[in-house]
């Protein structure tokens, strides 16, 4: 008789298991010979070397699928003892969505333009997402970062923005560079919080295989095999966002989002986004995505107050 201990680290263990571990039971009735035992963050395998290497195996795609889209019910756990090999098809709605989050939730391109940087993303190594404020452009490129995460495209996450003052001073916040600017990371957190279960995104975080820090943190390192995210871009000097674009390493990529209507630099320097649409927009390997009051996908008067906004500016 065989035996193998697999352990479920960092795994939400009830959800994995189901309620009264009735996912486990699933298999175990799928395999009478063998007896599968569940104690703690561990699974216990008996039986026949085949049969042990065969619910191993099974296990190994159980978690997988768990992984990609956040939860496991018996009739998936069934497809996969049957052999169905295109589950994932079947809990596909359509082709824009990007992940399967928490709770259920579905992130997919909701706009045109949101569709737009999917597809650049794929086709080009570098992406500028350009528009305003409420048009999915920080929140649709975390969800990019996360299913390339999760994929195993890349080997971990990196998310930065320039520490500028929007309003408000640094100076008075308690703490170092990173902490003074956290709070001002919060959305970010917030669409990871959507995107990735809070047991696996603590120990991501702990491990840095998501790593968020400010721009400064970036200097003097090149940056392999990852997913890089720029925010606020608009607040980067041309220094700032040539020194980052320069850290870019082999096997990564880099998305870069802005809103050229909410500078925060002092009124006499240069806006290092505007600057690099300038002289990058001919690059191959590098797009630019203009979303506008169409890919607005928060409140409808977030729309309206926009569009009054840009005719007073006018």
């Amino acid at each position: 008789m065989t035996e193998k201990i697999l352990k479920l680290e960092s795994l939400p263990l009830n959800e994995f298991l189901g309620i009264q571990n009735q996912n486990i039971k699933e298999i175990a009735n799928a395999f009478p010979k063998s007896k599968i035992i569940s104690r703690g963050d561990e699974i216990v395998l008996k039986g026949s070397e085949t049969e042990v290497n065969e619910i191993s195996l099974l296990i190994d795609n159980l978690l997988n699928h768990f992984d990609k889209f956040g939860n496991l019910t018996p009739d998936s756990i069934k497809n996969y003892i049957q052999g169905e090999t295109n589950v994932t098809e079947h809990l596909l709605p359509d082709d824009d969505v990007i992940i399967h989050g928490n709770r259920g939730l579905i992130v997919k391109a909701r706009t045109a333009n949101q569709k737009k940087l999917v597809e650049a993303s794929v086709t080009h190594d570098i992406v500028f997402a350009i528009g305003p404020a409420g048009t999915g452009k920080t929140y649709t490129a975390v969800a990019l970062a996360v299913r390339a995460l999760k994929d195993k495209l890349v080997k971990k996450i990196i998310i930065t923005r320039p520490a500028v003052e929007a309003g408000e001073n640094l100076g008075f916040l308690p703490g170092d560079l990173k902490e003074k600017i956290d709070p001002y990371l919060r959305p970010i957190y917030d669409a990871l919080e959507d995107m990735v279960h809070p047991d696996k995104l603590k120990l991501f975080l702990e491990k840095n295989t998501i790593e968020i820090a400010p721009l400064a943190y970036m200097r003097g390192r090149t940056l392999n095999h990852a997913f890089i995210l720029l925010d606020e871009a608009q607040n980067t000097t041309p220094m700032q966002i040539k020194m980052f674009l320069t850290r870019m390493g082999p096997n990564s990529k880099i998305i870069i989002t802005g809103d050229k209507t909410q500078v925060d630099l002092p009124k006499n320097q240069k806006s290092g986004l505007e600057d690099a649409q300038k002289k990058l927009d001919k690059i191959n390997g590098i797009k630019f995505i203009e979303l506008d009051g169409r890919d607005v996908v928060r409140h409808p008067l977030v729309v309206q107050i926009l569009e009054a906004y840009d005719k007073a500016d006018a």
